[in-house]
């Protein structure tokens, strides 16, 4: 059972380096004004959604510590929102790396961390609208590793033109 255990864990590993992957790509290069982009009034802003982001986070922190807990940030400054973001990411990382887990993994994936990476498809997505977009690439290809979970990642194996 430990070892089912610890291989979930190390799978929740690897799912947290692809939301930094695929995140760091969304949020890279993203111009000032892209923070308060607003498609429609009833949208979310792309600042609010990072600040959800991290909110689901910390949410995923206290899961793994079996505190679980709930708190709805308001937007930081856009670097300051993305620093707190990275920052939290590492922390659970940490606490996954260290096997410091109170709460199942698949939990953790399916709640907080499956929703976190549909928030970042939504930041590609508006970066688009934008007109700032993300380049497609090919992220089977991608250089993940658990643990790489900090904004600065790898470059693209092979990203894609657009057509």
């Amino acid at each position: 059972m430990a070892e089912a255990h610890a291989d979930k864990v190390e799978m929740l590993r690897h799912a947290l380096a692809t939301l930094a992957y695929r995140s760091a790509k969304a949020l890279r290069d993203a111009p000032p004004e892209f923070a308060g982009f607003h498609p429609n009034p009833d949208s979310r802003t792309p600042a609010e959604i990072l600040a959800h982001m991290g909110d689901l986070l910390d949410w995923a922190v206290s899961m793994a510590k079996g505190e679980p807990s709930w708190h709805d940030s308001a937007p930081l400054e856009w670097d300051a929102e993305c620093s707190r973001y990275f920052r939290v990411l590492g922390a659970l990382d940490q606490r996954l790396e260290a096997g410091e887990v109170k709460r199942h993994p698949e939990r953790i994936f399916q709640g907080p961390i499956a929703d976190a990476l549909t928030h970042t498809g939504q930041l590609t997505f508006l970066r688009g609208m934008a007109g700032c977009p993300v380049r497609p690439e090919n992220y089977y290809a991608a250089p993940i590793h658990a643990g790489s979970v900090g904004p600065n990642q790898g470059p693209p194996a092979m990203e894609f033109d657009r057509k």
